[in-house]
């Protein structure tokens, strides 16, 4: 060290002046060390460190992480000059792309890394038009198959620091120095340039592993890379099909879905994906989709109160699983589309019955689709050029993906109560976040999530948690809806518990002709059934 400012006395008890001519790894803490001499190295590539956080070594043992920053000059004789500032690296974002990350490491979650990497994916038009670099780069994604095992025998300081170690070193081998992620607990990924050395990153990352085992064994590391290019796809259906094989990543458990498996196959998932979301958009661009039906019944009367429009896709090989083409949606990022086409689809089913009709329809709204201003403005449009629609339609807030911005969400759901249209909290008891849901969002209707309708019956305390359940929404003014009712059994228990309204198989399965439950002779389930 040939020269240091600053208030050296309050961090580690040592005045600058005698800094001067110490060795730097003097100044690091112990557990640091290895991390800080892999940022110079990287430094001498790249010429610079950004928001690194590494602890200094004070006379009463490791300071807290500071931010750990600085540049090369080859100019100057190859010299550092190095930054330390209190605090934790801040968050990168703006306003309009808002970063998320892992408390952990620092790095980005799987959200925002996904949104990273689709955006680098988009620009491909642009750098190819002559109006932007091309920074598209490639993708790594890393896993640790065994990093469980290894926290299992560190202590907390020492996972600590390793998580740490690794987030900083992926983030300095990354495009601007930040576009690295924690996809999972053990399941990393990166965008960087094409000359990092994928081997070379391995090595390290096991190196950081083995210096934090306390066997010295470490732990295996697996990774594969893809280009986040295509000859074969748009730039925005590469983009979507990158964002299903991160998600995909994400959610494999075990050995389905192995990094050595993907090193073999990533860019044919990608492109897969990408020719999957274009067949899916031109399903959603045609209405290529059915809408089928199925009743919500009053468990004391019988009538139906109100219909559930439930999808239906055909193919060659038969009928496609909704649910499959629905998350896919979702980990593509097209289910805001699919959501508005579903409206627009059930409102030409509506349309085609008598407009003096009593009939009433549900339709699903993702999480996801809550957030989209594209959805949300295309839905206000249809509602308003169709007013005839109020008292025809309720919109049912599904918790497939899960809502972040609670206060947003619920100012579209009191548009929607505003405008005339009831609006159901769908799949509740399913998540942890139900609860949070009902105490921040007004709704008219709560639907018991139908795993939880039968583990209720089947656990000790089921009925009476049903119950109060049933009674803190009847308590907010909320109607309760439960699904998956498929015997008596079930209808006998939910009436116990207080429930209103039922909804399964014991009253017939979706169907695309309405008819059918027009024939519905359910006196032996209600006694006081009038037809």
């Amino acid at each position: 060290m040939i020269f240091a400012g600053g208030p050296w006395g309050a961090l580690i008890g040592r005045d600058a002046a005698t800094l001067k001519g110490l060795a730097l790894n003097d100044l690091i803490a112990e557990q640091d060390r290895s991390l800080v001499h892999e940022l110079l190295g990287l430094a001498r590539k790249k010429g610079r460190i950004e928001n690194a956080a590494v602890r200094l070594q004070g006379a009463r043992g490791a300071t807290q992480p500071l931010s750990f920053s600085g540049y090369r000059f080859d100019e100057l004789g190859g010299h550092y000059f190095l930054a330390f500032r209190i605090g934790t690296p801040a968050r990168v974002g703006s306003a309009d792309t808002p970063v998320t990350r892992d408390a952990e490491s620092g790095l980005y979650d799987a959200e925002s890394f996904s949104s990273v990497v689709a955006e680098r994916a988009r620009a491909g038009a642009e750098a190819e038009a002559g109006e932007g670099p091309d920074e598209r780069g490639k993708m790594t994604l890393i896993a640790l198959p065994e990093y469980e095992a290894l926290q299992g025998r560190m202590d907390a300081e020492s996972q600590h620091a390793l998580i740490n170690t690794m987030g900083a070193y992926l983030k300095a081998n990354s495009v601007d120095g930040d576009t690295a992620a924690r996809i999972s607990d053990d399941r990393f990924g990166l965008v960087h340039e094409d000359d990092l050395d994928l081997e070379e990153l391995q090595e390290k990352i096991g190196d950081f592993t083995k210096e934090a085992d306390p066997t010295g064994q470490g732990i295996e590391v697996e990774a594969a890379t893809v280009e986040v290019d295509s000859e074969t796809a748009s730039d925005e259906d590469l983009a979507n099909g990158l964002v299903y094989a991160i998600n995909q990543f994400r959610s494999a458990e075990g050995s389905d879905f192995s990094v050595r498996q993907l090193s073999t196959n990533l860019s044919s998932l990608v492109s897969q994906a990408a020719n999957s979301v274009k067949a899916f958009k031109k399903v959603v661009a045609d209405a290529e989709f059915e809408v089928a039906l199925q009743p919500i019944i009053d468990v004391l009367s019988g009538q139906i109160h109100h219909y559930e429009a439930l999808v239906r896709f055909a193919s060659a090989d038969g009928e496609q699983s909704p649910y499959e083409q629905i998350v896919f949606a979702e980990e593509t990022g097209l289910i805001q589309e699919f959501d508005l086409a579903m409206a627009h689809k059930v409102v030409e089913w509506l349309d085609r019955s008598p407009r003096n009709s009593k009939t009433s329809v549900a339709v699903n709204v993702s999480g996801h689709s809550v957030a989209s201003l594209d959805y949300i403005s295309g839905l206000h449009k249809l509602l308003t050029e169709n007013l005839w629609l109020r008292g025809r339609m309720l919109f049912e807030i599904t918790e497939s993906a899960r809502m972040t911005d609670l206060a947003a969400a619920n100012q579209f759901i009191q548009r929607l109560r505003g405008e005339g249209f009831p609006v159901c909290l769908d799949d509740f008891g399913a998540g942890a976040a139900n609860f949070q849901y009902l105490s921040t969002m007004e709704v008219d209707v709560v639907k018991l999530d139908g795993s939880a309708v039968r583990n209720a019956q089947e656990a000790r305390k089921g009925k009476a948690f049903l119950k109060s359940l049933v009674s803190l929404c009847r308590d907010l003014g909320v109607e309760t809806i439960a699904e998956m009712v498929d015997d008596k059994k079930g209808l006998d228990f939910i009436r116990e518990c207080g429930v209103q309204y039922v909804q399964g198989y014991l009253f017939g399965k979706p169907n695309t002709d309405v008819k059918t439950f027009e024939k519905l002779r359910l006196p032996s389930l209600f006694p006081q059934w009038r037809g």
